[in-house]
């Protein structure tokens, strides 16, 4: 999911689809300075890394974000800087004495 995250413009795409809620890659394409067909890869990896959800509409697939990938990553990262911040606390209390 990180490797997903790791692109500027998937993470620009995903801000777009949980702004405005379910969406098309045509309607994405008309605000990024990329073709719909880059979009549609975009959409494919973060669909694949359960960060998006697509719905068939028509002729087209809607995209929405999924938050539980999301939820899960940002547990795993709180408990990591906890770590951390006891970690640079014990260091400082080291220094200090």
């Amino acid at each position: 999911m990180l490797a997903a995250l790791a692109d500027p413009m998937r993470r620009r795409i995903l801000d777009l689809v949980a702004a405005k809620g379910a969406v098309s890659a045509s309607a994405l394409a008309t605000e990024l300075p990329v073709s719909r067909q880059a979009i549609v890869k975009h959409l494919a990896v973060l669909e694949r890394a359960e960060l998006v959800a697509s719905e068939r509409a028509g002729r087209e697939n809607n995209f929405s974000v999924r938050s539980g990938a999301l939820d899960a990553t940002a547990t795993w990262m709180a408990g990591l800087a906890s770590q951390w911040d006891a970690r640079l606390a014990a260091i400082k209390k080291i220094a200090e004495s």
